[in-house]
């Protein structure tokens, strides 16, 4: 297996560069892994494939305005930093990029209102501690959203409210878990009146991310950490639905994530710390039955990810449909659901 297995080719015009005006009226294409076969559909039609007592596993994560710029003090040459993570009230760990490299005790004045001190290095991420006040409070105040880099224009303040999931709440995240932006009231409202249960889970998700595999052989991918929290509540919901007979839905590679890395010793058990799962073809999923995710990007992690869950060859073809059938791509485009192949298939727990 090589990473070039896992390519596509992808128009530049497919690549949604805005949310469309209302969040499920994304279209959601199907594919059943067992069988391959494809259905064309919205997110607006969920509840029509969920049934009475399956569970949606959700990653409540908040994206947090983690994007500044700025310049150095007293050089004046220009900065930007993107938060990678928090590291307490007034410490974050951050790229930052710059003409020359920053060395520590370096200040950085940014968007004219926040000063910020280099007080070392972790590997190529800067450790900055920020003056005047709470990470946090001052990135709501000053800071933009961070949108990816294949989203090729500047944050406005609509992206405030829709690169961020309506079920937000633990601020943590420098992007958005993608396949939970489709989701608004009125369907949730619709998927709790079809019986299906809920659950929350958090993956605070890095810009490494959107970091192409450099290796040829995925074996020697070295994948970034992201912080994890699976509690007991979404453990006993799991086992709640395991026993009715429902199935683990994951909305979302980050929630998949989630509940495969809680589940790394044999079984589901709460969990807290960095996780650095890497799935790939071959793996058996132990908790995830079905899955709701966006398109990914060529050669990356969360694509391989989604071919081990319905299988390489089937994913592609379905890529290969999206592409001519003009789906919207990546985190403000269209959806997909997916069921697994057999060979994805574990010991459910």
């Amino acid at each position: 297996m090589q990473v070039s297995d896992f390519t596509y080719t992808l128009p530049p015009e497919r690549i949604a560069q805005a949310p469309l005006p209302e969040r499920s009226a994304a279209r959601m294409l199907c594919l059943d892994g067992a069988d391959a076969s494809l259905a064309d559909r919205h997110v607006r039609d969920l509840p029509q494939l969920l049934h009475p007592g399956d569970l949606l596993v959700f990653n409540d994560t908040r994206v947090i305005p983690a994007r500044l710029t700025g310049h150095k003090i007293p050089s004046g040459g220009r900065v930007e930093v993107l938060l990678e993570r928090l590291q307490g009230p007034q410490r974050a760990l951050a790229h930052v990029r710059a003409s020359k490299a920053p060395r520590e005790g370096a200040r950085l004045w940014l968007e004219e209102a926040v000063e910020a001190v280099v007080e070392g290095r972790e590997g190529d991420l800067f450790c900055l501690r920020f003056e005047g006040g709470e990470v946090l409070e001052q990135l709501e105040r000053h800071g933009h959203m961070p949108l990816p880099p294949y989203i090729r224009r500047q944050d406005t303040p609509e992206d405030r409210r829709r690169y961020q999931t309506v079920f937000a709440r633990a601020p943590g995240a420098v992007a958005a878990p993608t396949a939970g932006l489709h989701f608004d009231e009125a369907l949730l409202q619709a998927l709790q009146e079809r019986g299906v249960e809920t659950a929350s889970v958090t993956l605070h998700v890095g810009a490494g991310t959107f970091q192409p595999v450099r290796v040829q052989d995925p074996k020697d991918h070295v994948m970034h950490a992201e912080w994890v929290q699976v509690d007991a509540e979404a453990c006993e919901r799991v086992a709640a639905c395991r026993a009715r007979g429902g199935r683990v839905v994951a909305v979302g590679t980050t929630s998949v994530r989630c509940l495969e890395t809680a589940a790394a010793g044999g079984s589901l058990a709460p969990f807290q710390g960095d996780t650095r799962l890497f799935i790939t073809p071959g793996y058996r999923f132990r908790v995830v039955d079905a899955l709701l995710t966006n398109f990914h990007l060529p050669e990356s992690t969360l694509l391989m990810l989604v071919c081990a869950f319905a299988g390489r060859e089937a994913v592609l073809s379905a890529y290969a449909h999206a592409v001519d059938q003009g789906y919207r791509f990546f985190s403000y485009g269209d959806a997909m659901f997916l069921t697994p192949c057999a060979q994805a298939r574990g010991h459910a727990i």
